[in-house]
């Protein structure tokens, strides 16, 4: 085909990939203009490897998108390739059947995105269809190289054991959509690949957006990421280069996720990470609370990790950052600082006084008090949440058989429910709703955590008054991915003497805190005056 011919492979407007992507969906499909932002550290990455050589116009180099959706990657590499690749291969078709066979790869993870993936790289669901632009080189590969086929979940106690899939997904028969993505479930990755598209390839490149999270049945909290198990398989095909986008919040929370975590920040190998606060700066239809971030993994090449922190408007970075200095990771460079002041102090933490989830047995919906009534003789009084009103009343002390040693004691009520997602829409944050004083008798439902045991009234005022200072919410935001406050996130937050009212002034200048980390800190925080309790 010569190059007057009409094959192009993109060029409407709009790109109908871009479309997709700003459809609201459970699943999330990577804008074009991402997923060449990523494209475009790949190349700098590889240049940087490689003195100074264009990935792009490299024929031997090969790439896998093992979790393909819209085959935007795929595309958007063959795109680059076509071009890179036009000096020493000037004829159009063999230089895009060259590419297409040999050096774009990808596994969909549905029988849909499979054709979808198809249709964006071939310009046909069918590889050897008639408008594909290289059926004859595919023979009779029908699928070309962006492969599909049912894999089946491995059942262990009432869900997947490689996933956390629910009942829900493993009794789902041949004919519906099971979600048991095929690279994860692979037992040996590499031989797999190997029956897949020869025994001798070697991805150099491995490169996609994979799924988030599957239900384990129920919703909610049932829900488990599943990010995480395609990077760690990814690394063990042991690519030159691997890049992907997932959930910020592994940085410092989500379910199951603290070996990865682990693992993660101590892998000298990470050696780029771009941080967005915001995801819609990334995916404009799509909410993902905490964010959501890409990075670039060298094989080769160990050191300190380039990292970049968007946070709405403003950039942070690029910095040279240890990935492992804490155990999660804080995304602003801004705040190494001012923790690294406060943890040098080496005072016992304020999670120490901090209870469990559900510290009296009671779930968020119980119900069996009587409200707005005042305990009685054999009572308690009880602190509990309606919808998002604080409501209060009176039960039973022998319906609490959990942490009683809690029940006729000093302490204070921590709300779970922090500032939710203030931070990505505003700029700012509160982190943390108002606590209340828990007077002796006093329990409380799944909605608080407790902190105790504090030995008067005036000493819980105190820490009430410390907790409402930017300087403690501050440090708690620090572990704090989401919206949820758990007891973890108060393990920054040194103890005090509870025998005085804090302000924020007397806990800037007990830390040596400078004017400069000062307005860093009240940029971020709200003062918690503005709030009534």
């Amino acid at each position: 085909m010569s190059e007057g011919a009409t094959f192009r492979l993109k060029g409407r407007n709009p790109d109908v990939l871009t479309c997709i992507a700003n459809l609201s969906n459970d699943e999330v499909f990577t804008p074009p203009e991402f997923a060449n932002r990523m494209l475009d550290t790949l190349a700098e990455g590889w240049a940087a490897a490689n003195g100074g050589a264009d990935i792009w116009a490299d024929s031997k180099v090969t790439f896998l998108d093992p979790c393909t959706k819209s085959g935007v990657f795929l595309r958007e590499i063959a795109t680059r390739l076509i071009k890179g690749l036009e000096p020493q291969m000037p004829d159009l078709q063999a230089r895009v059947n060259h590419i297409l066979t040999r050096q774009v790869f990808g596994i969909g993870i549905t029988r849909l995105t499979a054709l979808l993936a198809r249709r964006s790289l071939y310009c046909s669901k069918h590889a050897t269809g008639p408008h594909s632009v290289a059926a004859a080189a595919f023979g009779t590969k029908d699928e070309g190289n962006i492969w599909f086929e049912r894999t089946e979940h491995v059942p262990e106690n009432g869900r997947c054991k490689v996933c956390g899939a629910g009942s829900e997904f493993l009794k789902r028969g041949p004919d519906e959509e099971n979600h048991a993505y095929a690279f994860i479930h692979a037992s040996d990755i590499k031989a797999r690949l190997g029956e897949l598209f020869g025994g001798t390839m070697h991805f150099d490149v491995i490169i996609g957006n994979p799924p988030y999270q599957i239900s384990g049945g129920g919703g909610g909290t049932n829900d488990a990421p599943i990010y995480q198990h395609f990077v760690e398989q990814a690394i063990r095909l042991e690519p030159r280069f691997l890049s992907m986008v997932i959930p910020s919040r592994w940085m410092a929370g989500g379910r199951g996720l603290g070996e990865f975590r682990s693992k993660f920040l101590g892998d000298t190998r990470v050696r780029t990470l771009v941080d967005y606060e915001n995801a819609k700066d990334a995916f404009q239809t799509v909410g993902i609370g905490g964010g959501i971030c890409y990075f670039l993994w060298e094989r080769d090449n160990r050191g300190a990790c380039r990292s970049v922190y968007h946070k709405n408007s403003e950039t942070v970075g690029p910095s040279d950052r240890d990935l492992n200095e804490f155990d999660v990771f804080v995304r602003d460079k801004r705040a190494v600082e001012i923790l690294r002041k406060v943890v040098s102090s080496k005072v016992a933490a304020f999670e120490t006084l901090v209870s469990g989830d559900t510290p009296f047995g009671l779930a968020t919906n119980f119900t069996n008090y009587r409200r707005d009534s005042a305990p009685r003789d054999g009572e308690l009084r009880l602190y509990a949440n309606v919808g998002t009103t604080r409501v209060k009343g009176a039960m039973a002390r022998r319906a609490i058989e959990k942490n009683t040693a809690l029940i006729d004691v000093w302490k204070l009520f921590l709300p779970v429910a922090g500032s939710g997602r203030e931070r990505e829409r505003a700029g700012v944050d509160l982190v943390l709703g108002p606590s209340l004083i828990g007077e002796p008798g006093s329990v409380c439902t799944q909605t608080y955590l407790v902190a105790g045991p504090f030995g008067s009234n005036e000493a819980t005022e105190s820490a009430a008054s410390y907790l409402r200072t930017r300087f403690a919410r501050f440090l708690i935001s620090l572990r704090k991915p989401a919206q949820h406050v758990f007891r973890g996130m108060y393990r920054w937050l040194p103890i005090q003497s509870w025998d005085r009212t804090w302000a924020d002034i007397d806990l800037y200048e007990k830390y040596g805190i400078t004017d400069e980390e000062i307005a860093f800190i009240e940029s971020m925080i709200r003062p918690m005056d503005a709030v009534v309790a």
